[in-house]
């Protein structure tokens, strides 16, 4: 019987530290995806706005 208690109390400790790491992780899921759209608006705003800073070969700088 003091095994199978023991047994139970390793698989509870272990469910517990899973369930936190869990929500950890969800978290910062969370927290990167919000950045991940806020890089997102800032990029669509930069590219309505023509300042993409993105220079081909044959076109000429904005400072020309």
């Amino acid at each position: 019987m003091t095994t199978l208690e023991e047994r139970i109390a390793h698989l509870m400790r272990i469910t517990d530290d899973l369930s936190d790491t869990v929500a950890a992780q969800a978290k910062e899921i969370d927290r990167l995806t919000a950045r991940v759209e806020m890089l997102m608006m800032r990029e669509a705003e930069r590219e309505a706005e023509g300042t993409g800073g993105l220079v081909l070969g044959d076109e000429r700088p904005p400072h020309y």
